[in-house]
């Protein structure tokens, strides 16, 4: 069996690309009969997703077109549930439920998981299952968090450790909160100087 993720998502026609363009090598080696992963999330894949405070989801419609959404919370927020099971509490939005419409209707997603400060990234397919379950909804809704509408269960299908090449270092308040904390007063402390300098 060869790579999950391979397997899924090297078509005819990617592989195609990927011969016109010299990778077809590189990548052959993960469609080999000797390789038998990418379908069950190890400790580390865990550990990175549970680390998370947001994750960019991608389903289809019923007109073919993708639908990329952001979904977010505090760090936790999409739990794992297994090796091959995550899930998240879904809470109420713009009420447009393009996600949870597309979902419904073709169960197939792709997820995609930023580590921006560390540059790193994981891509997952799986297939959604939506649930109104109170209790699943319980299991997944965080304390402080407003009430879950429904609950998304992913059954993963495959997931892939990304390049980190082009990923743009970013850094939020959380992970960075004291330095951004001190040049905010040091901004406040020149502000005030250059203001009795006027």
């Amino acid at each position: 069996m060869a790579n999950a993720y391979a397997a899924l998502a090297f078509t005819p026609a990617v592989r195609a690309e990927q011969a016109a363009h010299g990778s077809v090598g590189i990548y052959g080696r993960v469609l080999g009969k000797d390789r038998n992963d990418g379908a069950r999330l190890g400790p580390r894949e865990a550990a990175f997703l549970e680390a998370r405070d947001g994750i960019f989801q991608a389903t289809v419609g019923e007109t073919g077109w993708p639908y990329v959404q952001f979904r977010g919370g505090a760090p936790g927020f999409l739990k794992v549930i297994d090796p091959q099971t995550v899930a998240y509490a879904d809470y109420r939005g713009n009420r447009q439920y393009i996600s949870t419409g597309n979902l419904r209707g073709n169960d197939r997603v792709s997820i995609l998981a930023i580590d921006f400060a560390a540059r790193r990234r994981l891509k997952l397919l799986g297939r959604a299952r939506i649930t109104e379950d109170p209790s699943v909804i319980a299991l997944l809704a965080g304390p402080d968090t407003p009430p879950a509408e429904r609950a998304v269960v992913i059954r993963v299908a495959a997931h892939d450790w990304n390049c980190s090449q082009h990923i743009p270092l970013r850094r939020t308040e959380a992970e960075h909160g004291e330095e951004i904390a001190r040049l905010r007063a040091r901004i406040a402390e020149l502000e005030e100087t250059l203001g009795r300098q006027s």
